[in-house]
Order: C-alpha cells, then structure tokens, then sequence
C-alpha cells in the first residue's frame, strides 16, 4: 500500500486546481449567456417590462444584466473571482424567488427554483475554493 504526503500529493489531489478551474468557466459561460440572452434575445426594454411584470423595479433588469455579463467575464478571466462569486449570488437568490411560485423543477412550467438555486450554492462554493488556474488574478482569485 502506498502513502503520500503533503509533499507528494496522489494524482487525484492533483487533478483539484483543474476541477476548481473547470467550475469558474463553466459559472463564467452560464452568466454570460444568461446576460447576454437578456441583452440580444429579450431586448433591455423586454426585460426590463419583465422585471416590472413582477413588481420589481425595472432598474433591477439593468443591474441583473451587468451582474450577468460583467460577472461572466470577470469568472471566465479569473479576475478576483472569490468577490465576483459572491456579488453574483444575490442575483441568483432573486432568480430563486421569481420561479419559487413554479416548483421545484426548472422544467417546470415557467421554470422551478431548483436550477437557480444550485447555480447561487455553486457560486457560494466557487468563492470558498478561489479561481483555480488561468487566472488573470492571483490577488484574491
């Protein structure tokens, strides 16, 4: 049976600092299609109607839409990924309580909670573990 150390981490250990990296990309990828869907496909006015529709004040469509595409960006670059991490998770606990009147699901009719709710957990755990590798920023990655 072999051991390891600190000093000498087994191939799984190894493996982290990619897994860690292959969870900001994927974060990264996912807000800024979201974003940019809300920005190209709904329109701002479209979405900014949508927000309305829902009681909330349409100035909150802009700031989702520049959480979503600056957030993404800043994920997929490793630019102080921990703060954008966790500056992005109110945006997916407001997403949580928009679909929590349709179930759990997210196939659901109008979409679920489950999906935004997991994405907010993800980001929170992307913020414990940092940026990973091919981070534009070390400082606080």
């Amino acid at each position: 049976m072999t051991t390891h150390t600190a000093a000498q981490p087994n191939a799984l250990d190894r493996l982290q600092p990619a897994a860690i990296t292959l969870l900001r990309l994927s974060l990264g990828v996912m807000a800024l299609a979201h974003g940019l869907l809300k920005l190209l496909v709904f329109t701002v006015p479209g979405t900014v109607g949508y927000f309305e529709s829902l009681g909330l004040p349409g100035e909150f469509a802009y700031l989702t839409i520049l959480a979503e595409i600056g957030g993404g960006a800043a994920l997929l670059l490793g630019v102080y990924t921990r703060w954008v991490a966790l500056a992005m998770i109110p945006t997916l606990l407001g997403a949580t309580w928009v679909h929590s009147g349709n179930g759990w699901m997210f196939s659901n009719e109008g979409g679920g909670w489950e999906f935004p709710l997991f994405w907010a957990v993800a980001l929170l755990v992307q913020a414990g573990l940092g940026g990973g590798r091919l981070v534009l920023s070390r400082r606080f990655a």
